[in-house]
């Protein structure tokens, strides 16, 4: 074979090639390959809206529920103020249609205005109840994609946070306005802590039937009807890699049995990462005739799958409902003395 110069030109530059690659370390050729686990692959954080600060404006609004009167929500708002921030209402926030806040159209308006309002920084639910499904498909969420703001709440809120989940927003579960007049103190500190960035880490006392383990995932749910009746809908998320957050009030035992059998038909609690299960609302609960307490039966539902489960987490329908920031990353340890959860 003749070699001219045009060809030893050629050889020069791939012997330099070759030796650039040899000598170049992996982690620079491929950071991401070398320093993060399979595990932590799969954990893809939501993106977190702005942490408030003085000054900020938040707007309440009613997308379910009606309000009994405007003194309701009044601990809500001067909770609110004292921490230093602005309030506006919604136009229809008082109003009354049947079971709802107003009608339809009425909440619609008013969580749209409060989604495309850029000075609005966050959006804090009234109440729970029922009727977010209703106006769920009907917002448009293009200028909360643009200026993102945290929707705070839970019960029938889920509803919302499943949805801004599905667009891979962070969202907060906590006490509402409605329900401040009752609320504990750590129920105000924790909501306050999450909203203005500040760190918020659980350790609880742990429970005889807890499934041991640590894992690392990231934090959704809420009211475990909702986010059952979610499934199939616009609203659906992907569980993989996720720790369930899960709480309920007034369901009978069997309801509780046959919504996570529902989850573990339609393959959602088999690629979780965890479960932490809050409050159930049972007082009596040894006297309902099921064949065990709701804790039994989530235990049963999940048994096969190798990841931590454990229960009363102080969140819920209860006064101390300690907030909960869904869509970020948190690590859950659950041994044999106690529970540790923290975000990562």
């Amino acid at each position: 074979m003749t070699i001219n110069h045009h060809t030893k030109s050629i050889f020069s530059v791939l012997i330099l090639l070759t030796f650039i690659q040899c000598k170049t370390p992996a982690y620079k050729m491929n950071y991401q390959e070398n320093y993060l686990s399979e595990a932590d692959k799969a954990i893809k954080q939501y993106t977190i809206p702005p942490y408030l600060k003085v000054g900020d404006s938040i707007m309440i609004v009613a997308p379910a529920g009606f309000l009994t009167d405007s003194t309701e929500i009044n601990q809500g708002i001067e909770l609110a103020k004292s921490w230093g921030l602005n309030i506006k209402l919604g136009e229809n926030l008082f109003k009354r249609h049947n079971h709802f806040a107003g009608t339809d159209l009425e909440r619609e308006n008013d969580l749209q205005e409060a989604l495309d309002n850029k000075n609005i920084k966050a959006i804090w639910c009234a109440r729970g109840g029922y009727g977010t499904v209703r106006i769920v498909d009907q917002l448009n969420f293009t200028a909360f994609k643009k200026n993102p703001k945290w929707i705070i709440g839970y019960s029938d809120i889920t509803t919302l946070h499943e949805q801004v989940h599905r667009l891979g927003f962070a969202s907060i579960h906590a006490t509402m306005p409605g329900g401040m007049r009752r609320a504990t103190p750590e129920a105000k500190e924790t909501l306050y802590k999450s909203l203005f960035g500040q760190d918020v880490s659980y350790e609880i006392i742990t429970n005889p039937l807890n499934k041991l383990g640590t894992s690392k995932g990231v934090l959704i749910g809420g009211n475990l009807s909702i986010v059952m009746s979610m499934l199939g809908s616009n609203s659906d998320i992907d569980p993989k890699g996720k720790i369930l957050f899960i709480e309920d009030v007034g369901e009978d035992l069997y309801r509780v049995d046959r919504m996570m059998y529902t989850l573990k038909r339609n393959g959602f609690l088999k690629d979780l990462k965890g479960i932490i299960v809050g409050d159930f609302d049972y007082k009596k609960e040894e006297n309902i005739l099921f064949g065990g307490t709701h804790r039994e039966i989530i235990l049963n539902a999940v048994k096969e799958y190798d990841y931590p489960v454990i229960f009363d987490f102080p969140a819920g329908h209860i006064r101390n409902n300690h907030a909960m920031t869904f869509g970020k990353k948190v690590k859950l340890e659950s041994n044999a003395s106690s529970v540790i959860i923290s975000y990562k």
